[in-house]
């Protein structure tokens, strides 16, 4: 029997979802409109343990690192990422599968039900979100460091998530047992001159992806052939004076899924910081020249056909552990949709020494499709930092799709990259540090995880192909099956 834990529509913002439906709102080029919201408070459990209730045991944080609607079992799934303290901390590394009700006519969103606690394994060892140098002694060994972002699930229903420490592709089996590694492009692989370094950043590390800024999103095409992992920002080296922290080119990364090896690199462009600072009041909090490849990173991707996907793009401001009461201005939070279609593959096409890209390069075409941060506001919403879930979900009884966004709230807990790190408790005004599992001053809370429900109509999302899926075996097949399998032992052909 599956554990089932439930967080019920209408309490106050400390004790269980709060549950605010505002429909009707132009939020994009192209209306997509704003239905309601979820609180998932942050003094939760998930369902891997029960006779504890700790931050890096069992909190039910960073709840939405990834989102994935898997639509033949009308179920969902909440990617954790390397859990609370940001690569300090021990914890084992997980997936959370949840059910949630989708009102048919208005596509609000209630009911957020967890289902099960799924943890990643290999060999009966667990994947931990330490990182190398914690837990394998050594800044050069991946060994079992997992810092998980992204999640699909293949035809078969086995699971591809996708790795910041690596960058890494990992398959595992529907109870997240390790199934085998991609092939990551050499290009992408962290080092120091010729060592590998997964741990530090620039200047020590050379060339390969940024620290902390690894595959953010993966995806499948809707045949399941073809894998796709995007990287949250540029390589290290492949920028203005070989920095990548001042470029806008992301590598957007094909695999085969039958091999698990590249097959394409194509440069996805975010935003550039000279629009986005354009959006910020006055100039003293406008992003700089080396935050243009660090600051402003993409979070998600979905396949919507075999060319087409939505990218979830956002800047590092908002409400969260550096910021519990929101007090810098946001610039951008953003839904772009983007075309394959003419693209250069620059597998062997190195972008350092300069924020163009080379002559007769390509990237992805990119249109915008939903400014979420616009949307927020204009309901009387404040914005988290960190938006980092994505998913199409059900079709609504009009032709219209629900379109859900959550965030990763990183437990409510510091990222100081060493030493104690503290639970971050607010009230929305002033906030203070604590002890981690002690609790939070009176009036105080844990940062909650939110997740956002729109509605896109059919027109809006043309072209989408839902994802294939390989259907299970009904008992009349499996007898149908036995049958022949008798009948062929009998009769020779």
């Amino acid at each position: 029997m599956i554990a089932v834990k439930q967080w019920f529509s209408g309490f106050s913002f400390s004790i269980a979802t709060t549950l605010v439906t505002i429909t009707g709102s132009v939020t994009s080029a192209h209306a997509i409109s704003f239905v309601n919201e979820i609180v998932i408070p942050n003094d939760g459990k998930d369902l891997s343990v029960v006779e504890v209730n700790s931050a890096n045991t069992n909190r039910l944080g960073g709840v939405f690192s990834d989102l994935y609607y898997d639509r033949y079992n009308n179920v969902y799934y909440g990617l954790g990422d390397r859990g609370p303290g940001g690569g300090v901390l021990s914890y084992n590394t997980r997936v959370q599968k949840f059910s949630l009700d989708v009102n048919s006519n208005t596509g609000a969103i209630s009911n957020f039900t967890l289902l099960d606690t799924i943890l990643f394994t290999k060999n009966g060892s667990n994947f931990n979100g330490l990182n190398p140098e914690l837990l394998n002694g050594n800044k050069g060994v991946l060994g079992l460091s997992f810092d998980p972002e992204g999640f699909a699930v293949a035809p078969n229903g086995n699971y591809y998530v996708s790795d910041e420490y690596g960058p890494s592709v990992y398959e595992f089996s529907p109870n997240g047992n390790f199934i085998r590694a991609f092939a990551t492009p050499s290009n992408l692989i962290p080092q120091s001159g010729s060592d590998l370094n997964y741990v530090d950043g620039r200047p020590t590390i050379t060339s390969g992806r940024q620290d902390n800024r690894g595959f953010e999103g993966v995806t499948l095409s809707p045949d399941g052939s073809k894998l796709y992992a995007l990287l949250q920002d540029p390589l290290v080296n492949e920028g203005a004076s070989n920095e990548g922290r001042r470029s806008r080119n992301l590598r957007l990364v094909e695999f085969d899924t039958k091999t698990g090896e590249s097959t394409a690199q194509y440069i996805y462009q975010v935003e550039s910081r000279s629009d986005i600072n354009d959006r910020i009041p006055g100039t003293a909090n406008d992003f700089s020249a080396t935050q243009q490849g660090r600051n402003i990173g993409i979070s998600a991707i979905i396949a919507l056909n075999d060319k087409e996907f939505l990218v979830l793009e956002r800047d590092n401001r908002g409400i969260g552990v550096d910021d519990p009461t929101g007090e810098n201005p946001v610039g951008s939070k953003r839904v772009y949709k983007i075309d394959l279609t003419g693209a250069t593959d620059v597998s062997s096409i190195s972008l350092a020494g300069s924020n163009d890209l080379p002559s007769g390069v390509q990237p992805v075409t990119k249109s915008l499709f939903l400014d979420i941060a616009n949307a927020l506001t204009s309901n009387g919403l404040k914005i988290p930092e960190k938006l980092e879930g994505l998913a199409i979900g059900p079709k609504l009884a009009d032709g219209s799709y629900s379109v859900l966004v959550g965030t990763d709230n990183d437990f409510s807990v510091t990222q100081t990259g060493g030493g104690t790190q503290f639970d971050v408790c607010t009230d929305g005004t002033t906030s203070t540090q604590v002890a981690i599992d002690t609790p939070c001053p009176e009036g105080q809370f844990l940062i909650p995880t939110y997740l956002y429900g729109f509605k896109a109509s059919g027109e809006e999302l043309q072209g989408f192909v839902p994802p294939k899926q390989v259907p299970e075996p009904t008992a009349t097949a499996g007898l149908m099956l036995l049958g022949l399998g008798a009948f062929c032992l009998k009769r020779k052909f």
